[in-house]
């Protein structure tokens, strides 16, 4: 997976159409996760497409498998798991994820639907970091 600063980079250069595939693409390269996952247990709540997390890893090194039904939304799912994964727990715990995803602006670069479920896809990543780091 590419790391977010690539991916920002790349972004900032493209406009419009240009950034809906960039995103569409992030959401292909995203690790393959098992339909057996895909559970209501790990389904994100707030998302207007359907929305999978599931953590892998440990404490020193998160890793996260996760998918949508939806191409866009899943690139924004892409986005967020390119901002926490392979990082330590407590790192990621204390990150500001919100800011990170700045440089997207994707309030603004996409419809309220597609970006409702971001804070639940954030609080679900940091928690399991934190209880992982509290381990």
């Amino acid at each position: 997976m590419r790391t977010l600063e690539d991916i920002a980079e790349e972004y900032e250069f493209l406009e419009g159409d240009e950034r809906y595939r960039l995103l569409i693409e992030l959401g292909r390269e995203l690790d393959s996760m098992p339909d057996a996952l895909k559970t209501d247990a790990t389904l994100v709540r707030g998302c207007s497409a359907s929305v999978w997390v599931y953590p892998t890893g440990d404490k020193t090194k998160l890793h996260f498998l996760a998918d949508s039904n939806a191409a866009i939304t899943k690139g924004i799912v892409a986005l967020v798991i390119a901002a926490v994964q392979d990082r330590a727990a407590a790192d990621v715990a204390q990150m500001d994820v919100t800011a990170a995803l700045a440089p997207f602006d994707l309030k603004n670069q996409l419809s309220s639907n597609r970006t409702q479920g971001v804070p639940n896809m954030i609080s679900l990543v940091k928690e399991h970091a934190a209880r992982l780091a509290q381990a």
